[in-house]
């Protein structure tokens, strides 16, 4: 093993070091899955998700394309590793990959414009003497308009670290 120098690039993570801390994004994946999907002209939004839209199975819908539709869904989920704000919404367009619909399509194709904007956005851990260990969490009862499941969100941050579990 030999000592090439400072970490900057891993398994598709840019890596930035400072005194301050440590800063991960996918600034250069989010770029290239834009234009993967054809995304490059299109039109940056505020949200991952409009907060009025209840996605459900859509029997009545357009098919599109599953394979295409799966490949979004896995270029997502693999930009999730620094991009926790997007993970509510793409886990929920995940949930129909096996019979997509356009209004499924169109989900995910705002989560993506909504990357347009917000491409250099990453996780900072910061140096900090900190160590605080606090929990937070949240459930909807029953609020899943198809299986009609609870759903719980659990929080937890130690110091600057935050891990969030579905």
């Amino acid at each position: 093993m030999s000592m090439m120098g400072e970490l900057t690039f891993f398994l598709g993570l840019q890596i930035k070091q400072s005194p301050k801390g440590i800063f991960i994004s996918q600034t250069k994946y989010t770029k290239k899955l834009i234009k993967k999907f054809g995304m490059e002209n299109a039109k940056s939004i505020g949200t991952p998700v409009n907060p009025t839209t209840m996605l459900d199975e859509d029997s009545d819908g357009k098919n599109v394309d599953e394979t295409m539709y799966r490949g979004m869904i896995g270029s997502l989920l693999y930009l999730t590793a620094s991009r926790p704000d997007i993970m509510f919404s793409v886990c929920k367009c995940a949930r129909f990959k096996s019979a997509p619909k356009e209004s499924h399509l169109t989900a995910v194709k705002r989560i993506i414009r909504y990357l347009i904007g917000t491409s250099e956005l990453g996780l900072s851990y910061d140096h900090s003497n900190n160590f605080a260990l606090r929990r937070f969490s949240d459930a909807d009862f029953a609020g899943d308009k198809i299986d009609r499941k609870k759903h719980q969100w659990h929080v937890s941050t130690f110091g600057k670290f935050t891990s969030i579990l579905a």
